[in-house]
């Protein structure tokens, strides 16, 4: 590994840098004759179109327009002017001798000739081999998102965000299901540029100017391994060459509180007491029905003896409620100041934002400061200099109490003594008084910082030659130090845990693009570089007489013990990639990627990994152009391999060092070392064959347009840990195995509902689908009957041959036992039935049968954007349907036994001693129809099965209302913008699911939260 990283990365800090250096000294003196046109860009109704792209034909040079519609652009009189807008068509104009170009965009709502970020590159939606979208960040402008990932939340097919319950979390993300058993599932993130390997929460959203979703194997190659599960290029906004400074203000504040708050909430006193009656029906009614009270029950008798005075002579007085204690109304500030503008000759644009994030918890906080400088440099009109840079400075401080130990505390219970010291176990169990983390000193900090540095050059004296170099730096330092006189046993712990990670990205581009006849031709070549350092130490200390100085008194510890951590990754890569245009017609797009990773062994260090992809625009074919209906009718199909990489040194045969041994009374302490898990010098990359035919379409002058997708992909030589037999000395062995079949649909419907002069409505529709299947394995037959066996897991999971990777194997429950009911052997009266699926009147092992899979069939998203003079309204449905058997979860509630996954209530200690949820429907004689089993009689069943429940919802997930001040009133107070909204946030959820939020699939777990329903005011200003 050492030999690979010196041999290829060393050579890339020094070499590239020596002929970039030589490059540009050839070519200062070979600068071409160049002239500046000035012009205005504006609409037919004669207003400016601010943001309007004036870019030279064939070249990276470009301006945009500023607020009142004019540019400046320095160009060569034998050049063409490329004039574009998102929702305009293009128009080029040859620049002659012209001084002034003044520009009217025609309107083309079919936004084909919008420019997407395609990697390494742009390129025109109408020219696109691949499955390429873009997030509408303007519908979404407003919303309470402290996190970017927030604003792709149902936006694109194929897309899926979930949602984040802590504050300033980043919500899971993935594209197109899931390819892998083993290998990396992470979707790959490209920030300006260059590989983003930071938090998502370090982003400061105001500042992105777009985002674009690379879905297939076409559009994803130029990435090649990294890439393996699709890739989100965020792109952060800049000046503009002679654009006039503008400053820009937004503000906003946000309340959230939990969009269950009035049905989930633990009991009160009299609520706990009557549980706890119900949980001794035996006792509290009177046989043999026991429905009619029993007079002389006395519930004192059964309560636990912390509630109750010595001797049960009285119940605790109090009446607690931990959940409102430790909670407040959620809040969110934000303010976020930019300044940006140019010259001829340079751009720029400055940033800072504070975000202030209070969670619904106590102590669940957020904070973070950013800043961000983007400048560019223009020295010659053929070459530039430029800086993308940010840094994010993120505080997490504090420690939040366990929101599920709140809600099952007993209300007699209180978490201070006469003089208010805290009690640090009011149960007197090993379950900690959730208060006790105000008492703790908990310092959470990360710094990240972000820079690309980059060279632009068109190369003179090759028309449509352009080099470009990237440097791109990602650096992360994080704190989490922690100091509690609580742990320990009490005798109190400090730890400290310290990181650094680093990485760097050497990219060397040259793009070339060529117009001649009919034809079109661009191409990119890339080598480059990736580099990774992480490093960590951690020390902690158990066993203090005090702890005045908090985390830093380490030394005086009883007990200290200290580690450390540190690894080193590198990747180089080459990409060739071409795309053909023949007549506007006909599209071609073919790329080929070879990576090299230092985590594999030393036989497969690097691979090769092609694509191709095609596309007809069928509406320029003249027996298409007749028919007036369709305006844009387009065909295209991709096919190609894509890899995916091992996690680090899984290749490798590891070595630990083994337990310390002393020889002999008096003996010197010897330390030995052995092998801990087995290399495999032939794992070879996981590679995914992947299928794509997509349909583009626009109707009735665009005013209805959409895209239909279908994929088919197939992961062959998995990586997989594959488990061996105890004899071996070893539990497992990473290894390429068998196959995995992704198939998928996706649909986009857009359609302008009305479009009047004052008043317009256009909504849009996003329905997509994924299934995936185990199609082979490990091709063991252990139990020789010819068909290929199974990963079979004790529990509910395991791998199944024909089946999804989630599929639920598990007993399946078939109500509650009641009384005078027979029961199998082995269960109790009112525990759950469990359906014998082979009927010999037992049950075991061989009862489990497919109940169904934890994904979902399809998800469903709808937006609609209304319009009236200076009023908008953005509404936004989000959907997730599972079908007959899917998207499914077990039961999480913390009940009475704590018995997590199958919701039922077992009287015990536990059960006595524990709160639970208002709502919650326990079985009893009284409630035969109860949904959820109560088992009193102190043995368990047999089989206590996984109650499923489907996740089924619709969510009212976004609604922004804003008002625009007119233009008449902002050129009066010299303004370019001024703007005031309102907004809500997950305002309504229709779903059956009973927990926290169907979305999450979180009952009432120790770990749990719920989803926030948010209201926001605020105001955006531009200057």
């Amino acid at each position: 590994m050492k030999q690979f990283n010196n041999s290829i990365l060393q050579r890339h800090k020094t070499q590239y840098f020596k002929v970039f250096c030589m490059l540009l000294l050839s070519f200062f003196s070979l600068a071409l004759h160049a002239q500046t046109v000035k012009g205005t860009v504006k609409t037919k109704a004669n207003e400016a179109l601010p943001g309007a792209s004036v870019s030279v034909k064939g070249t990276s040079k470009g301006t945009v327009a500023n607020s009142d519609g004019s540019y400046t652009i320095i160009c060569s009189s034998n050049e063409t002017l490329v004039f574009s807008s998102i929702g305009y068509k293009a128009q080029e104009v040859v620049v002659g001798n012209k001084s002034t170009i003044d520009m009217v965009m025609e309107e083309d709502q079919s936004t084909l000739n919008e420019v997407v970020v395609v990697g390494y590159g742009t390129q025109k939606k109408v020219d696109l081999t691949g499955s390429v979208a873009r997030v509408n960040l303007e519908v979404r402008e407003g919303a309470p998102n402290t996190n970017i990932a927030q604003f792709m939340q149902g936006a694109v097919p194929g897309l899926n965000v979930g949602v984040a319950t802590n504050s300033g979390g980043t919500p899971p993300i993935a594209i197109r299901g899931q390819t892998t058993l083993g290998g990396n599932r992470s979707v790959l993130i490209i920030l300006d540029g260059i590989q983003y390997n930071g938090s998502l929460s370090s982003i400061n959203p105001i500042d992105i100017a777009s985002i674009d979703v690379l879905k297939d194997a076409s559009s994803t190659a130029v990435y090649g391994a990294q890439a393996a599960n699709g890739v989100i290029l965020i792109t952060s906004k800049k000046g503009g060459y002679d654009k006039k400074t503008t400053v820009s203000f937004t503000s906003a504040y946000t309340t959230q509180n939990p969009t269950v708050g009035a049905t989930l909430k633990p009991y009160n006193r009299e609520q706990f007491l009557n549980a706890l009656a119900e949980g001794f029906y035996d006792q509290a009614y009177l046989a043999p029905n026991y429905t009619e009270r029993n007079p002389n029950f006395d519930v004192r008798r059964v309560v636990d003896a912390t509630m109750a005075t010595p001797n049960r002579t009285e119940l605790l007085p109090n009446d607690y409620n931990w959940a409102n204690e430790a909670t407040n109304t959620g809040s969110i500030i934000e303010n976020n100041l930019s300044i940006s503008g140019g010259s001829g000759k340079a751009q720029y644009l400055l940033s800072g934002s504070f975000v202030d994030q209070k969670g619904y918890i106590v102590n669940d906080i957020f904070k973070r400061n950013t800043v961000r400088a983007n400048l560019e440099i223009r020295p010659l009109n053929w070459l530039k200099f430029g800086l993308v840079s940010s840094g994010s400075f993120v505080n997490q401080d504090g420690a939040e109490p366990s929101f599920g130990v709140l809600n099952i505390t007993s209300p007699l219970l209180v978490p201070y003594d006469a003089n208010g010291n805290v009690i640090p176990n009011p149960t007197n169990t090993v379950v900690p008084n959730p208060f006790n983390t105000y008492f703790v000193d908990d310092k959470d900090r990360n710094n990240y910082l972000f820079a690309n540095v980059f060279a632009d050059v068109d190369i003179p004296f090759i028309k449509g030659l352009n080099y470009r170099l990237n440097f791109g730096n990602n650096g992360r330092t994080s704190e989490r130090y922690t100091s509690s006189q609580f742990e320990g046993n009490l005798t109190g712990r400090v730890s400290k845990r310290l990181q650094h990670y680093y990485d760097y990205t050497l990219d060397n581009i040259l793009n070339y693009t060529k117009a001649f006849g009919k034809n079109e031709i661009s191409s990119t070549l890339l080598y480059g570089a990736i580099e990774r350092k992480f490093n960590e130490t951690f020390v902690e200390g158990v066993g203090f007489s005090r702890l005045n100085l908090s985390f830093n008194e380490l030394g005086n510890a009883d007990v200290r013990n200290a580690s450390s951590t540190s690894n080193r990754q590198a990747l180089a890569y080459q990409m060739a990639r071409v795309n053909y245009k023949y007549d506007n017609k006909y599209l071609l797009t073919a790329t080929i990627r070879r990576d090299g990773f230092s985590g594999f062994a030393k036989n497969n260090k690097t691979a090769i990994f092609p694509t191709f992809a095609l596309g007809w625009i069928a509406s320029e074919e003249a027996f298409i152009k007749n028919i007036s209906a369709i305006d844009f009718l387009k065909f295209r199909v991709g096919y190609g391999v894509a890899g995916n990489q091992t996690p680090a040194f899984s290749s490798l045969a590891l070595v630990g060092v083994n337990q310390s041994y002393i020889f002999g009374n008096g003996g010197a302490t010897a330390f030995g070392q052995q092998v801990n898990s087995l290399g495999n010098d032939n794992l070879k990359w996981e590679r995914t064959a992947g299928l794509n035919v997509g349909l583009e379409f626009g109707l009735f002058k665009s005013r209805l347009s959409g895209t239909l997708e279908y994929y088919n992909n197939q992961t062959y030589d998995l990586l997989f840990s594959v488990p061996l037999p105890n004899l071996t000395g070893f539990s497992n062995i990473q290894s390429n195995v068998g196959q995995l079949s992704n198939k998928g649909f996706e649909a986009t419907i857009n359609y302008d509902v009305f479009k009047g002069k004052n008043f317009k409505w256009n909504t849009s529709f996003n329905l997509w689908g994924n299934a995936n299947k185990i199609v082979k394995l490990t091709g063991a037959d252990n139990n020789k009957d010819g068909i290929e066996d199974d990963i079979v897991a004790t529990g509910t999971g395991g791998l199944y041959i024909g089946k999804s990777i989630n599929s639920i194997f598990d007993y399946q429950a078939n109500g509650i036992y009641q009384l005078n009911e027979e029961r199998l052997p082995g269960f109790q009266l009112g525990g759950y039935k469990v359906v014998d699926q082979n009927g010999d009147k037992d049950i075991n092992a061989i009862d489990r049968a497919f109940l169904g899979t934890l994904e979902p069939k399809f998800r469903m998203s709808w937006q609609n954007n209304f319009t009236y003079k200076q009023f908008s309204l953005n509404v936004f449905f989000n959907s997730i349907q599972g079908g007959k058997d899917g998207f499914l979860t077990g039961g999480n509630f913390v009940n009475g036994s704590f018995v997590t996954n199958t919701r039922t209530y077992f009287r015990d200690d536990n059960a006595i001693r524990n709160n639970d949820l208002v709502g919650l429907d326990y079985w009893s004689p009284s409630n035969p129809d109860g949904k959820y089993a109560r088992v009193i009689t102190g043995t368990r069943s047999k089989v206590e099965p996984t109650l499923y429940e489907k996740r089924n919802f619709i969510r009212l997930q976004d609604v922004t209302f804003s008002y625009e001040l007119p233009s008449e009133i902002l050129k009066k107070i010299k303004a370019d913008r001024i703007n005031f909204y309102v907004s809500g946030k997950n305002l309504l959820t229709f779903t059956k699911f009973d927990g926290w939020d169907p979305e999450t699939g979180q009952g009432m777990i120790t770990d749990g939260r719920p989803v926030l329903l948010g209201f926001t005011g605020g105001l955006m200003l531009t200057f």
